[in-house]
């Protein structure tokens, strides 16, 4: 049975073809989607996840770094490090603003270092220094490159003119946007405000637990938010999902969709021209459990060999994509392949449910007689 539905499959190479492209590019739909989303999840939390924070204190209900604002009294940062449990704490100053170069204008996500080495810098450094010194910047490679500067040229931010000192990587953000450092007497200076800073990353001592220090941080301080990295990083995604809900579930239903009707289709047409071979097989003592098991192997046979072309596309895509300058981050997660392959399944289950009905209200007796 299972030679039966190879040979049926491949009998006809023009409907072999339309077929597995029309699943692959149902699937196809499917992963590209998930895999931008992922995508954006990973540029949005890059920072946080690289920051080497622990903990994050934040202004009260203020749960991520993404079209947020927060404002904490600088003074915080004496009241954070006599908390039991604190390695160190670094005053972070955030705010999203552009790196303009001429007509040239990025967005960026500005942040105010200290001096001193800590949490919170560029993780990635692919030429000149590690921290800005007043006066100077670091921005992203990718930036740069678009915007023609290279080290020691001149970039405004925040309305003022830096140095370029350094270029990162992995630091870029979605909408072309990237995250650029600069020192932080600078941008307590552009803004003129010496009273408050945005966030405070902490290390907690080797041991301790950030669930406890973040709860610990919470009841010495009022109207402030306490979080583990990950617990902040979670947030940021949860934007992004809030963003992209709705556009993701449209189209992963058109993909389903299109793969449906595309198989339903084939193994329709598959089923009715090779009818006379199932009636032969009903009069010699087929079940029809039998038969079943035929269009179902076609079914499935079809939909893996469409999911293995659409995977590979989408992993094709996500090493292309990059070195043509988009800015667009693509990202196959483990989930969103468990995802496509269930689609997939439902997919091959439903196709085959019009053949299946064909066979069992098939008449060999019928068939014999060309009715």
């Amino acid at each position: 049975m299972i030679w039966l539905a190879v040979r049926n499959l491949f009998q006809n190479k023009t409907r072999f073809v339309i077929s597995i492209g029309g699943v692959a590019l149902a699937l196809l739909l499917i992963l590209v989607l998930d895999a931008v989303v992922t995508g954006v999840q990973r540029q949005v939390t890059a920072y946080i996840e690289n920051s080497g924070a622990d903990v994050i204190v934040a202004q009260e209900d203020v749960r991520n770094m993404h079209m947020a604002y927060s404002a904490l009294p600088a003074a915080h940062e004496t009241h954070i490090r006599n908390v039991a449990g604190v390695a160190a704490v670094t005053p972070i100053h955030y705010l999203t603003n552009l790196i303009e170069v001429g007509n040239t204008r990025n967005l960026a996500y500005v942040i105010g270092l200290p001096g001193e080495d800590g949490v919170g810098g560029p993780w990635r450094i692919v030429a000149g220094k590690t921290l800005p010194a007043v006066g100077e910047a670091i921005i992203d490679r990718g930036v740069a490159l678009n915007s023609g500067v290279g080290l020691g040229d001149t970039v405004k931010i925040l309305g003022e003119k830096f140095r370029v000192a350094g270029l990162s990587e992995g630091t870029e953000t979605v909408s072309g946007g990237s995250v650029a450092f600069i020192a932080q007497r600078d941008f307590v200076e552009a803004r003129r405000d010496t009273g408050s800073v945005s966030f405070f990353f902490v290390r907690v001592r080797q041991g301790e637990s950030p669930e406890q220090i973040a709860a610990r941080i919470e009841q010495r301080l009022d109207n402030v938010t306490a979080q583990t990295r990950e617990q902040f990083a979670e947030r940021e995604r949860q934007v992004v999902n809030d963003m992209s809900t709705d556009i993701v579930a449209i189209m992963n239903l058109v993909g389903f969709l299109i793969g449906v009707a595309v198989m339903a289709l084939t193994m329709y047409t598959a089923t009715w021209a090779r009818r006379a071979e199932y009636g032969v097989l009903k009069a010699l003592g087929a079940r029809n459990g039998h038969l079943y098991r035929v269009v179902l192997g076609q079914a499935f046979l079809s939909v893996l060999l469409g999911f293995s072309l659409g995977w590979g596309i989408t992993l094709l895509l996500v090493v292309l994509v990059p070195r043509v300058g988009l800015p667009i981050a693509l990202e196959v997660s483990g989930a969103s392949l468990v995802k496509v392959g269930g689609v997939s399944l439902v997919i091959a289950g439903v196709s085959a449910l019009l053949p299946i009905k064909q066979i069992a209200g098939l008449d060999p007796a019928r068939v014999f007689r060309g009715k």
